[in-house]
């Protein structure tokens, strides 16, 4: 395999091989708690399990990297419960910036690349106030979060949401989206960018590129999968240059899965749904791109795919 051809490859928010060890033994930065829990626990907990969450991501990635894995998605569960009070707050806060400061300097010094991809009820599309006020909280702590790590304020590092909703008015929701972008601050506005969709009445990779990154400029993520009920006619090639055109200096990212229904041959199965291993070759068609495999195996997919594509000599982000 040419070098033009090697892949590198991520995997999302956890690593099964960790989180699945005895509760004493495990590594995860998704410690988190029921609202009741918060409710009497307070900040005290939220800080303790920060503080952990935090920790435990450095261990991560210095096992991504033992294992030749450059590309990673974090959680958004760090700070537990965080729209409900400044994480500056936390008894441990101090802690926690250094821990994540530290995480953060191992990323940059093994060329490993940090992103995320806040909830689905971030609505920048909103027509309500309360949704919109929300969501640049949520989307502002993901910021503050890139920032602690001292990640580039490039979509290098980036905060990926779905444009979702139309609210029966696609223009009017299009325009909400780039109206309310301006209410972001620089920490989230320079590394945001947006994914197509998985339904046919929401937004292609086509529709993002023209009517998104035309109007504010912001990246276009392609997801192979959510193409397939979104295209238009158009093909994954065409729709992946589109994507990859929007990216600038900065190597595009795309999301990668396959049909759980097919993988279980089972049709009662969404075909949305994500299946748990990766069977097919990711073929990105000569483009530069890092792939973000959101197979639900996780790390245990991409290392068999991997394995089974003989892609032993993987390039480093760069």
């Amino acid at each position: 395999m040419s070098d033009s051809n090697k892949q590198v490859l991520g995997y999302a928010c956890i690593n099964m091989g960790f989180s699945e060890r005895p509760k004493k033994q495990r590594i995860t930065t998704n410690r988190t708690m029921i609202k009741r829990t918060f409710k009497d626990r307070g900040l005290a907990y939220a800080s303790e399990l920060a503080l952990q969450n935090a920790k435990d991501l450095k261990k991560i990635l210095e096992w991504n990297t033992e294992n030749d894995i450059n590309f990673f998605r974090m959680s958004s569960g760090i700070f537990s419960w965080a729209s409900e009070y400044d994480i500056k707050d936390l008894p441990d806060y101090d802690q926690i910036a250094q821990a994540l400061g530290e995480a953060g300097a191992y990323a940059r010094s093994v060329n490993q690349r940090l992103t995320t991809h806040p909830d689905h009820f971030n609505k920048l599309t909103s027509p309500h106030e309360r949704v919109i006020k929300n969501t640049v909280r949520d989307l502002e702590i993901h910021g503050e979060l890139f920032d602690l790590l001292g990640q580039p304020r490039t979509p290098w590092a980036k905060i990926n949401i779905h444009v979702g909703a139309t609210y029966g008015d696609k223009p009017m929701a299009i325009d909400n989206f780039c109206r309310n972008f301006e209410r972001l601050s620089p920490a989230v506005k320079s590394r945001l960018t947006v994914e197509n969709d998985d339904r046919a009445s929401l937004y292609s990779t086509a529709e993002l590129v023209k009517e998104i990154h035309g109007r504010i400029g912001i990246p276009v993520v392609h997801d192979f999968h959510h193409h397939l009920f979104t295209n238009r006619g158009m093909s994954q090639k065409e729709a992946l240059g589109l994507a990859c055109s929007t990216w600038g200096d900065v190597i595009p990212v795309v999301h990668y899965s396959e049909s759980r229904a097919k993988e279980h041959n089972d049709p009662k199965i969404r075909p949305q749904a994500h299946s748990d291993r990766i069977i097919n070759y990711i073929d990105t068609y000569g483009y530069n791109v890092h792939v973000m495999i959101e197979a639900k195996h996780k790390e245990i997919a991409l290392l068999e795919y991997r394995n089974k594509h003989d892609q032993t000599n993987l390039i480093k982000a760069a």
